[in-house]
């Protein structure tokens, strides 16, 4: 049947009808959207919501990642004919999910930039959706996580990376994607008892009480056990999760803006992302995909996948 189907979809971001089901339009054609979802402003209905954040004016190093949506949704038509490998369910045909687009905000006007996605993200989760977010740079995580605390509570965060991005910052104005989980620990927004920070090798001397489970340890103990230690602080606490590309090794993605040695493979993240299954996932991120840098779109691909394991995991505890 999907040969049949692909001989005349078209355009599916924009013609399909159903919020729900695979779409099996070319994948090197047609308008983009997250694998293929219909993009709407419309949340009747919606389970979860697909949005990019293009912004990348807090970044330390090396710019772009505000065509990092973008380049995440077109890696994303690869995935957009398949169920999720290795889950034994489709997300995609079991709930309801929008391409809900950009948010739109004043590039030049950074200091209104934290307010206007706070809002963004509070109108999805308002609306009774679900939201998964591309990036952007990594600061964009802190806006989305007061969103998410003042409809929930404080949350547990669980955070692959290659920084723990808990520098110390105190001017709670300052844009900056290395301080904003420093801002959100001294805000109460956080259970840093029950938080987790995955694939760390950059120094910091004060990781404010967050447990941190370094790529050396993913690499010695495997990521079957590494997802087991993880559940086990995670709990059935309801959970934050974000994944800053820059977790990978640079071999796996090279487009980034502060790439580190040493950090996880592609291939240890689905294992880590799969055997998660159960946590109490309220949404999540996937962050500083930077396309410029990213030749053979190997980053924007790895973001791609990640976003779809994040939707899995969402999904997990929320079937039917």
């Amino acid at each position: 049947m999907a040969l049949e189907d692909a001989k005349h979809m078209v355009d599916h971001a924009f013609t399909r009808e159903d919020l729900r089901g695979l779409s099996y339009e070319n994948t090197f054609g047609g308008a983009l959207s997250f694998a293929r979802r219909r993009y709407s402003k419309d949340l009747r209905g919606v389970d979860l919501a697909i949005t990019g954040v293009p912004f990348d004016q807090a970044v330390t190093n090396r710019p772009g990642t505000r065509l990092g949506p973008r380049a995440i949704r077109e890696a994303s038509s690869l995935q957009s004919p398949d169920a999720p490998y290795g889950w034994g369910y489709d997300p995609l045909s079991e709930f309801a999910i929008v391409d809900y687009g950009d948010l739109a905000f004043d590039y030049a006007n950074i200091p209104a930039f934290p307010q206007a996605l706070k809002s963004h993200i509070g109108g999805i989760l308002a609306a009774g959706a679900g939201s998964i977010t591309l990036g952007g740079d990594h600061y964009i995580s802190f806006p989305i996580l007061q969103a998410y605390v003042e409809k929930f509570g404080p949350v547990c965060l669980l955070q692959f990376d290659a920084h723990t991005d808990t520098w110390a910052d105190d001017d709670m104005a300052r844009v900056d994607h290395g301080t904003m989980f420093y801002k959100a620990v001294k805000m109460g927004l956080i259970d840093v008892e029950h938080s987790v920070q995955v694939g760390i090798r950059t120094d910091n001397s004060d990781t404010l009480g967050v447990n941190i489970i370094d790529a050396r340890e993913v690499h010695l103990a495997g990521p079957v056990e590494t997802a087991r230690k993880i559940k086990g602080i995670l709990g059935d606490r309801q959970t934050y999760v974000t994944f800053d590309i820059d977790g990978l090794d640079p071999a796996f993605a090279p487009g980034t803006g502060t790439p580190v040695w040493g950090g996880l493979t592609s291939a240890q993240a689905s294992i880590i992302l799969r055997d998660l299954a159960g946590i109490n996932m309220l949404g999540g991120d996937v962050v500083e995909v930077s396309p410029p840098f990213d030749t053979s779109g190997a980053t924007a691909i790895a973001g791609a996948h990640v976003a779809m394991e994040l939707i899995c995991l969402w999904g997990w505890t929320r079937r039917t």
